[in-house]
């Protein structure tokens, strides 16, 4: 603005010293310079333009050839050239995959139309230069740069101003199908080869470099820049290289860069989900990373190479290097370092690869973990995403209403609630080892399991069913999950043990330099990241909120199992005792570890009184009673330590009473001045039932023992008749809704109901 304003004043000071005839040469000149500089953009003659040039300029009138010039360039390109060029694309406004053959040619040539006409008018522009030059302007060079960045800003915006709406979705199609193209060329390539030894360097290729990516993190650009194959001479790249050369030529650099970034990420985005799909036990990361190695970025060094952009020259007094910028291979010192560009392009790719793999992990991860431990690879993917792009909370947001939508339902079992708690805890805290994380994610669990009336019933059978806590049985057989919990521990123990042994000062300082502070969202109460561990059963016990709770609820079931046992194996039982003392301290299951003496004392116990009656009878008991001691095996309690126990009145057959009679006595002999009170409907019975056709061995409760055995001396009851027998006080007896029958020595099932 100064410099115009400027020179418009020394203008009107030339011609206030002009006289007549130097007037008259002026308007001469002048008008001979415009329809030279008409004729010329026309394509016609201009060989006056030169020497009225030098008039102008020797009376000053630099400015005024500059502007007419200019101005007449602009009128040109924006009746004829800008015009014609969007013409081409008026049919194109609906475009679609259907016709990208045909947006490609029509692009192509309307791109080369307005190229041959915009070189024209440059041509111009230089023979204006040159008069310039010939008139002796010292800066000469300044003006050309000048006038050729004045005439490049006209272009742009005269195209700019009339872009139709739809001409960057053209850009976009352009791009997307010869990028699709070039990629179905290279893949080929990627994952060609021939016959079978060639797949299986592939597959041994990927394998490797999954595992060598996963441990050196972002591939070396320079290694790439040396495999490719695709060059700038392969005649697609040259296709594509000319058009971006002439969209940038015209004003369009960033829509042009726009477009065809839009069609290689969705070209990404597609490979990343064809690879990972719904299989979640192999890693993909490595191979996607392999991928953008061999087909995007090999694209992108061929086409910066047509475009004359593949090394960076740095040079010391261009000032501090950028550090996106690489520096030469210490392996091949004779090969230029990869431009700052395409750095900046492996940085966005692989960036965006990381992302998208890590949202279609996220979207997933119900699944994945319903999967694990078979799901590990997938769960290690997206650990190594989240750590690229630190998006945490995408992933708590996510599984947390996908937990609240399809497992915190009245239709799914507590069972399955806890379970799949338990597989969340275990593949979290491969993604979050600190459990900041998983503490947000768990609460939702916590407190919709806190409003079940069976969940502390469901938490004690999961630490001790021997299923590993797997509903489906996986893992090493017969262990419970509390076995699997006590062996995680001691091996995290183990590991921070030899870590702490074999750090010296310089890990340690090496450890100091790696810390990094807790999430935002961490508790500060539980101390940082570093200090801090994820104790599985901890989680568990705080759905309850009191382990006192889950003690009790765990010796009801023991005691039930143990009344229950037919013999006197409580191997398992003392396994698991021994497992829940170390996490919830000996006072606290004091009360089980005695009950379990009860059967260890009564195996004993059970096996002298046995021994003392042999000996003393010599022989087995009399014919007519039918019952042997040997067939007797008594569970000997401590009433005071063992939960309330259901006392029903029975009457048991004669002979059985006799033999418990006789072994209370003998117990009492042994163990003055203990007695034994029997609770008759309690235990189990062991007993064989002839049919017509088979026999069945049964084992069943007191109650429908007596209940068949009255069957012995009468072959048909009434339900109060029976219930009177037995000594039940239930008004009505019921065996299978089904009626006993005897004939002769079998028994046969009616259908009759007992009322």
């Amino acid at each position: 603005m100064e410099e115009s304003t400027l020179s418009s004043v020394n203008n009107l000071e030339i011609l206030d010293t002009l006289n007549a005839g130097t007037v008259q040469e002026i308007v001469h000149s002048y008008a001979s310079f415009c329809s030279a500089t008409i004729s010329l953009l026309d394509g016609g003659d201009a060989s006056d333009l030169f020497s009225d040039v030098q008039i102008l300029c020797k009376h000053g009138l630099l400015s005024l050839v500059r502007d007419f010039f200019l101005k007449s360039l602009e009128e040109t390109f924006e009746r004829n050239l800008a015009s014609n060029f969007w013409r081409h694309f008026d049919c194109y406004s609906n475009v679609g995959a259907n016709c990208e053959i045909e947006l490609s040619q029509v692009l192509c040539t309307a791109l080369e139309e307005i190229s041959i006409e915009k070189q024209h008018q440059e041509k111009c522009l230089l023979l204006l230069v040159r008069a310039l030059l010939l008139e002796g302007k010292p800066d000469s060079d300044d003006e050309r740069e000048y006038l050729f960045s004045k005439y490049q800003l006209m272009v742009s915006s005269v195209l700019m101003a009339s872009l139709p709406r739809h001409f960057p979705e053209l850009l976009h199609w352009y791009f997307k199908g010869r990028l699709e193209e070039l990629s179905t060329i290279m893949d080929g390539e990627f994952n060609g080869g021939d016959d079978d030894a060639s797949q299986d360097k592939d597959d041994m290729d990927l394998d490797e470099m999954g595992k060598m990516l996963q441990r050196n993190g972002a591939m070396d650009i320079d290694e790439f820049s040396l495999q490719g194959k695709l060059t700038e001479n392969n005649n697609l790249v040259k296709n594509i290289g000319k058009v971006v050369r002439d969209l940038r030529s015209l004003g369009f650099t960033s829509m042009t860069e726009d477009a065809y970034a839009s069609a290689i990420f969705l070209l990404l985005k597609a490979k990343v989900h064809d690879l990972a799909g719904d299989d979640y036990r192999a890693s993909v990361l490595g191979s996607i990373k392999e991928w953008i190695k061999a087909v995007p970025l090999q694209f992108l060094q061929a086409l910066l190479a047509y475009l004359g952009e593949t090394t960076s020259n740095y040079s010391p007094s261009l000032g501090p290097r950028s550090p996106l910028a690489s520096h030469p291979s210490a392996s091949y010192p004779a090969i230029n370092a990869p431009s700052e560009g395409l750095v900046r392009w492996h940085l966005r790719l692989e960036y965006f690869a990381y992302e998208t793999l890590q949202d279609l992990r996220i979207s997933k991860l119900f699944e994945i973990i319903v999967d694990y431990p078979d799901s590990s690879p997938a769960i290690e993917d997206l650990k190594q995403c989240l750590d690229y792009t630190g998006q945490h909370s995408k992933l708590v947001e996510s599984f947390i209403s996908a937990l609240r939508y399809r497992l915190l339902t009245a239709g799914a079992s507590t069972n399955d609630i806890l379970h799949q708690y338990v597989s969340t805890i275990k593949a979290l805290r491969t993604i979050d080892p600190a459990g900041v994380f998983l503490e947000a994610v768990g609460e939702p669990i916590k407190e919709y399991l806190r409003g079940r009336k069976d969940t502390i019933k469901c938490i004690v059978t999961m630490l001790t069913d021997g299923t590993g806590g797997n509903p489906n049985g996986s893992g090493i057989t017969g262990d419970s999950l509390l076995e699997e919990l006590n062996r995680d521990e001691e091996s995290q123990e183990n590991v921070g043990a030899d870590d702490d042994f074999n750090t010296d000062d310089k890990q340690a300082w090496a450890n100091a330099a790696c810390w990094v502070p807790d999430p935002v969202e961490a508790d500060p109460l539980k101390g940082s990241r570093n200090q801090r561990k994820v104790d599985i059963l901890g989680m568990i016990v705080g759905i309850i909120g009191s382990k006192d709770q889950l003690v009790n609820e765990y010796r009801v079931m023991l005691a039930e199992k143990l009344l229950n046992k037919s013999d006197y194996d409580i191997d398992l039982e003392i396994r698991t005792l021994e497992l829940l003392k170390i996490h919830f301290g000996e006072s606290s299951m004091q009360r089980c570890e005695i009950m379990l003496n009860d059967l260890i004392d009564s195996k004993r116990t059970n096996h002298n009184i046995k021994a003392t009656i042999k000996s003393a009878r010599t022989g087995s008991e009399p014919a007519e009673t039918g019952a042997s001691m040997d067939m007797l095996n008594a569970t000997i309690l401590s009433s005071n330590f063992w939960p309330p126990i259901q006392d029903e009145a029975l009457n048991v057959p004669e002979p059985v009473n006799q033999l418990l009679t006789d072994y209370a006595k003998r117990f009492h002999e042994i163990k003055t001045p203990r007695k034994l009170l029997w609770k008759k409907n309690l235990g189990t019975v062991k007993l064989e039932l002839q049919f017509e056709d088979r026999a069945m061995q049964l084992s069943v409760a007191p109650i429908h023992a007596a209940v068949i055995m009255q069957f012995q001396d009468q072959t048909s009851w009434t339900s109060n008749k029976l219930a009177t027998a037995i000594g039940s006080t239930c008004g009505r007896v019921e065996s299978e809704d089904k009626f006993l029958d005897k004939q002769g020595d079998s028994y046969r099932i009616t259908g009759q109901r007992l009322e």
